[in-house]
This record gives structure tokens, sequence and C-alpha cells, in this order.
């Protein structure tokens, strides 16, 4: 047992699972069907002919059955970053992009202001979400980066570069747009405000360097009305919806109810959980908004499939490892219900019919993420941050001192 801790929490086993799993879940299909990446990877065909699209002044938004099927959704300035891949061979560029994706991931998680024992456990914890969204190759890990580096960035008082982060981040998928959450720790809010103005300017003309400004100017005209087809289709969507207002509807069969019934008491509890001013300078209090960002982000979004959940599971990660040791009863309850029915509910870990006839048809991967960002909503509203100690954070036990 001993030898199997040493080997489950030493940084560079977890390292290697986190890298190889990844590079396994998009290479296998690859291997199987080398002549069909179009099929095997589809979303990032569809990454891929952003670019293209880009480039030879197409729209971004309309069906091109003739390459991939679904559509696009991301924004022009998603094909600029898409570039360097798009114009290698599928096979190579695919597997390059998830590495970027999880490399991006790791680092993000490594510069949180965490000991290297707390950073090793989110890293661990977080496998499995990333070998799901790497085989289903997601963006999703490369907004929860974007996010990270906003409130890193932010903390460090380098709060324009953080402004590009979260310019990047909306300009990709919206998403990052939950960057501004941070904006009441900045101690120089004006330099944000000024680097957001900014960062919106250039990411808005840069795309024009390669297409025209017309071109540009009209892609985003046609965002809109695109995102909001997306969303109605989201709704009666069977895998998507993957929120706690698709799974309301979903239990209940209430497909009419508005979503402001849930999303308007949800902002409220999370705006309120940012009111305790005294505590903006501190680390722990500035953890868990952060862990609460990531995961209301994802269980909010009508958006949310089960590989988005990558986003929130990070999140997961940073809320365990910053809980006041001892932990409670409850707290432990959590952890195994969000790491079992969020974490897993979407693998072979259950049975067919209950993954397809409950989990999936219910959008219970919800379920425990939403119990967990109440406890973190709770934590923000009533820890007494000021009188704890490094006795009740997490650390690595003399059992496995070489990790």
């Amino acid at each position: 047992m001993t030898l199997l801790r040493k080997t489950l929490f030493n940084r560079t086993f977890v390292v290697v699972l986190l890298f190889g799993l990844s590079l396994f879940a998009v290479a296998k299909d690859i291997i199987a069907h080398p002549e069909n990446t179009e099929t095997t990877h589809n979303n990032y065909i569809i990454y891929k002919h952003n670019f293209l699209n880009l480039i030879h002044q197409h729209t971004l938004f309309g069906p091109e059955p003739q390459y991939y099927f679904d559509l696009n959704h991301y924004g022009p300035v998603f094909g600029l970053i898409m570039a360097p891949f798009a114009l290698l061979p599928n096979q190579v560029g695919v597997i390059l992009w998830v590495l970027f994706l999880t490399w991006v991931t790791y680092y993000a998680i490594i510069k949180l202001p965490l000991n290297n024992f707390q950073k090793t456990i989110i890293l661990l914890l977080n496998v499995n979400a990333m070998m799901g969204s790497s085989g289903n190759v997601q963006v999703n890990p490369l907004i929860a980066s974007l996010v990270i580096f906003s409130f890193l960035l932010i903390r460090n008082q380098k709060d324009f570069w953080a402004a590009l982060m979260i310019v990047i981040g909306t300009a990709i998928k919206l998403y990052g747009i939950v960057g501004l959450a941070f904006f009441f720790f900045s101690d120089n809010k004006l330099r944000l405000i000024l680097g957001l103005v900014f960062w919106s300017v250039v990411l808005f003309i840069l795309p024009m360097a390669v297409s025209s400004p017309s071109y540009i100017i009209q892609t985003y005209k046609d965002w809109l009305p695109d995102l909001q087809a997306k969303n109605a289709a989201n709704l009666g969507s069977y895998r998507g919806n993957v929120s706690v207002m698709g799974m309301i509807a979903k239990i209940f069969n209430a497909q009419g109810i508005s979503n402001l019934y849930t999303l308007i008491p949800a902002l409220l509890l999370f705006g309120a959980s940012m009111l305790r001013i005294k505590y903006w300078r501190n680390k722990q209090y500035q953890l868990l908004l952060l862990a609460s960002v990531l995961v209301f982000t994802v269980i909010f979004s009508t958006g949310s499939e089960p590989p988005t959940y990558v986003i929130a599971f990070i999140g997961f990660g940073i809320w365990y490892v910053n809980l006041k040791r001892p932990i409670t009863s409850f707290e432990r309850f959590v952890f195994i219900f969000t790491l079992l029915l969020t974490g897993f509910g979407g693998s072979d870990l259950f049975p067919p019919d209950i993954r397809k006839n409950y989990i999936v048809k219910y959008a219970l991967m919800a379920l425990p993420a939403f119990i967990l960002w109440l406890k973190i909503v709770h934590e923000m509203l009533t820890r007494k941050f000021d009188e704890e100690t490094e006795e009740n954070v997490l650390q690595l036990k003399p059992v496995a001192a070489n990790a």
C-alpha cells in the first residue's frame, strides 16, 4: 500500500499518466482508421476549417458536409490559434493539438499558488477528464487554462496581460468572459479596463490581416444568430445541455420552463459569495472563487456536454485541495459523489443501461457538480479564513515523501 501511494502521488508518474492517456485517447482512432481522420476526429476538422474558411473568406458558420458534420460555433480569433495546426496533415495536427491542450492545462495548474502536493492531486483528479476531452478533441481545456491565467495574472498585478487572457477566451467561446469575476481582486482596475478595451480592438482587427475588414465585420454579425440557433438546439439535445437547467427540464419533462428561474438565483448567490471584502486578498478565498467560476461556467451553460466538464473538474480539484483539514463527512460525500458521477458518469465505469437511460438521459452529471458549487459558495460565505493556518492545508504525508 505504501508503494502504491508513493507511485500514485508521484508528480512524474501523474504527468506521464496525464499526457500518456491524452495521447492514447486521440491516437487510438488514428491507428484504427488512419485513412478516416475526418470521421474519427470531426471536431478537429471543424477547428481546422475555421482557419481555412477565414483565409478564404468563406462563412465560418455554414454547413460543410463535404468536410465535416455538425457546425462551427467559434469566432475568427480561434482560426488564428488553429493556424499552426491546420497547415499540418490531419493525423499530425490533431495529435499536436491535443498535446498542446494537455500541456497548457498542466502549465496552468502548476502555476497555481499551491504547494506541490496540492498541484499533483489536482493533476491526478483530472487525468480522466483530460482523457475524455482529448478523445473528443475538445477546446475546453484551453478555455479553462485562459480563465486560470487571467486569475494568476491579476493576482500578480499583471492586469494588462490578464485582460488579454479574458479577451482571447471570450473571442473563442464566450466562456472566457467569466475571467471578469476576478476584477475585484485587481489592484489596478483602470489598467485592467484599459487592457480589455485595447485587446478587444487588437483581436478584432488582427484576423483582418489574413482576410478583410468587411469579412470580419460580417462574421461577427453572423455569430450572434449562430449562437442563438445553437442554444435553441441544445435545449432539446439528448447528450447536450448537461446543465442544472437541462437536468431539471429532463427529469421533470419541463422543457418550457425559462432558464432565468434557475440562472437569476444562481447569479445572486454567486454575487453574494464575492461580498466578503475583507478576504479579497486572502489566497484561500481567491482560490475558492476560481473554483466557483470554473464550476459555474459549466453547470449553468446550456452548451455543456460531458467533455465540457473538464473545466468544472479543475475547479473540483482546486476546491478539494483547499478544504480546511480535517474534512467533514459531508465534504467527503461531496468529493466521492462528484468524483464518481461527474468524473466518470460518461465512462464505462457505469453499465451502458444506467449510463444511457439515466445519467445521460437526465443530465445527472450536473447534479454532484451543482451540490459542489453550492458547497463552495457556502464556504465563501461562512469560512473564517483569517483563523486558518498551515496545519489546515492538504500537505504531503511522510509516507509519500519522494513524490
